[in-house]
């Protein structure tokens, strides 16, 4: 008697975001090195468009999908935000105070083992105790994506004075 291949479930009828969570793992499998993952510009430009979507979307589930299961989410040095769960608890945060909030990729660039992923964000503060002051600011990822294609972690830097400025008065951005 031949042994049938065991099937857990029916491709046929895989979710877009199965499909999508399969199509970016094989991307890394294709290129990675051992630590972390090189990819053709191209391909860097697609996933640094597809996160500025994320994190505009007012839903960070969409945002944490694009780390690794125990990825880290580092802003301006501070406490990282570990694993997706808790990158959920901390893009909602920002999506809570901001509900306007848009991300805008202003460029992305592979340097040596990192992406760099160049932003400008603006919204409005309105959500629970919030200012009502509009925010424009601009500033970088440091991106580590790990061999699976999932980014490993994140290092995000802005001018927190000049976010905080913003937020205090109506003075015109900076930026």
């Amino acid at each position: 008697m031949e042994r049938q291949p065991m099937v857990t479930s029916n491709p046929l009828r895989w979710s877009p975001t199965t499909v999508s969570r399969m199509a970016v793992a094989l991307l890394g499998l294709t290129a990675c090195t051992s630590r972390t993952m090189s990819m053709d510009h191209a391909t860097l430009a697609d996933l640094g468009t597809r996160y500025a979507l994320a994190w505009s979307s007012q839903h960070p589930e969409s945002l944490a999908f694009f780390y690794a299961e125990t990825g880290a989410l580092t802003v301006n040095g501070g406490a990282p935000s570990v694993g997706r769960a808790v990158i959920i608890t901390t893009a909602q945060g920002y999506m809570t105070a901001f509900p306007d909030m848009v991300v805008k990729m202003d460029s992305v660039s592979q340097e040596g083992s990192h992406a760099i992923f160049h932003w400008t964000w603006t919204g409005t503060n309105t959500g629970p105790g919030g200012t009502g002051k509009a925010v424009r600011i601009s500033g970088y990822e440091e991106w580590t994506i790990g061999p699976d294609g999932f980014i490993a972690e994140s290092k995000g830097h802005f001018d927190e004075a000049e976010y905080q400025r913003q937020l205090m008065s109506d003075a015109p951005s900076t930026n």
